[in-house]
């Protein structure tokens, strides 16, 4: 008899699609496919059967496909069927022939299911295959994530053989009489997965003969603390990654109680692209000067002085600019300078964006640029000169900024305005000014 209640009780258990869902099963021929294809059949759910031809075996992938079309037409079911040039696809993309397939399949799948109209892709997964797939990852290195195996269900993907194991889908075909075929590539152990379950499996089952018992079990613990994890990572991206004005920050001193840090801060880090060697590198440097920079594919990581900043890679980079006396407006970085030139001494107030300097002191042409290391101005209302770091760190402005704080220069070198945050008190306009040149900063985004 087919186990069908069992079948049944771990869809609804797992949700995984309804009585009235349409399915999409993916067979290829062997044992495990058409078992579910059969169950599938006898639960009276509304599929279809997928068969993709790689053209790899020869006259054998031909044998296989022409199987599933007769197991379609036996089982009264629509059946939909496709020959990749695999090897082709493989060298032109330079993947491997099993990545080849992997996204061949996946993509067609995709394709009948919109032409099709079908909700879920079913896949004959059983207990065995995520035995391998938790050996696979543990062999190459993983995460928490890559010990949880073969998940039920991962968006419109269904596994709904996964509550039986190898051996009990043998003996289930063979005491139905079930007919399928073999491919002849599963009895090699050339690929890694194959010889993951021709070579190792077979040794643990020695030492453990209820090994997928066994793995079940771990897998239940696993997927526990992965969901718990998850829980508290959820806690800490609303606690400890800030946001203010100035975008995304983490506190040393929080990221310094994370416990265990190392696990905590990847996980926190790994959506913007960091990986553990950068993280290992973050944490030995949080005691050591400021300054220093990590960078994943799209992001900055800046050690300041009692905050890591998170800023997002920017294509603009501000590009210094000349000012001539006849120009009115232009762009710098990301922002628009306006000039103008007034016959009456104006003293601008109130508008950080905007100064109003002599322009009997202007030397032409100008120059707006970011600051230089030894920059130094005289700050307005201020005796004396003070060095443009020094500023910056009592204006509280964090690393990451400085560079985008533009930076108005005389012909002779002065700054003469911070812009946006000071101008200089040698270029006031005062009671011996007769004309003033205005200029104002406009952010573009």
């Amino acid at each position: 008899m087919l186990p069908l209640k069992q079948f049944v009780d771990f869809i609804e258990q797992n949700t995984l699609f309804t009585p009235h869902s349409k399915i999409l099963a993916a067979v290829s021929g062997g044992m495990d496919s058409v078992l579910m294809t059969h169950l599938l059949k006898a639960a009276g759910f509304n599929f279809g059967i997928a068969h993709c031809n790689f053209q790899l075996r020869g006259p054998e992938a031909l044998r296989d496909q022409e199987f599933c079309n007769n197991l379609a037409n036996q089982l009264r079911v629509p059946f939909h069927t496709i020959n990749f040039d695999t090897g082709n696809y493989a060298a032109e993309n330079k993947i491997s022939i099993q990545m080849a397939a992997r996204e061949l399949r996946y993509q067609w799948f995709d394709t009948v299911c919109q032409q099709s109209d079908y909700q879920v892709i079913a896949l004959a997964h059983h207990q065995n295959d995520t035995i391998e797939t938790i050996l696979l990852n543990l062999t190459r290195g993983t995460g928490i994530a890559g010990l949880h195996g073969i998940l039920p269900q991962n968006g419109t993907l269904v596994r709904p053989l996964l509550f039986l194991n190898r051996d009990e889908i043998a003996g289930i075909v063979a005491e139905n009489k079930l007919s399928y075929v073999e491919d002849s590539s599963n009895a090699s152990a050339k690929y890694a997965r194959n010889k993951i379950r021709l070579e190792v499996i077979p040794k643990l089952k020695e030492l453990n003969p209820s090994l997928e018992k066994t793995f079940e079990n771990n897998l239940r613990h696993f997927r526990d603390l992965e969901t718990l994890l998850e829980n508290q990572l959820t806690i800490l991206k609303k606690t400890v990654l800030k946001t203010d004005a100035g975008g995304q920050y983490l506190l040393i001193d929080e990221v310094k109680q994370l416990n265990p840090a190392r696990l905590l801060l990847f996980k926190l880090l790994q959506d913007y692209g960091f990986n553990e060697t950068t993280i290992d590198d973050l944490l030995s440097a949080l005691d050591k000067h400021s300054g220093r920079v990590f960078e994943s594919a799209g992001y900055l990581l800046i050690l300041d002085r009692d905050r890591l900043i998170l800023q997002k890679k920017t294509s603009v980079e501000p590009v210094p600019a000349l000012i001539n006396e006849q120009d009115h407006e232009l762009h710098y970085g990301n922002f628009k300078l306006n000039v103008l030139h007034d016959d009456s001494p104006l003293i601008i107030k109130d508008n950080p964006l905007a100064v109003s300097v002599d322009a009997a002191l202007l030397e032409f042409p100008l120059q707006i640029r970011a600051w230089q290391e030894g920059d130094y101005f005289y700050p307005l209302g201020m005796k004396g000169s003070k060095k443009l770091s020094d500023f910056f760190i009592n204006q509280k402005i964090a690393l990451h900024q400085k560079n985008e704080v533009p930076l108005l220069i005389n012909g002779n070198g002065d700054v003469i305005w911070v812009g946006g945050y000071r101008p200089d008190e040698r270029y006031k306009v005062s009671d011996n000014t007769k004309k003033v040149t205005i200029f104002e900063l406009y952010k573009l985004k």
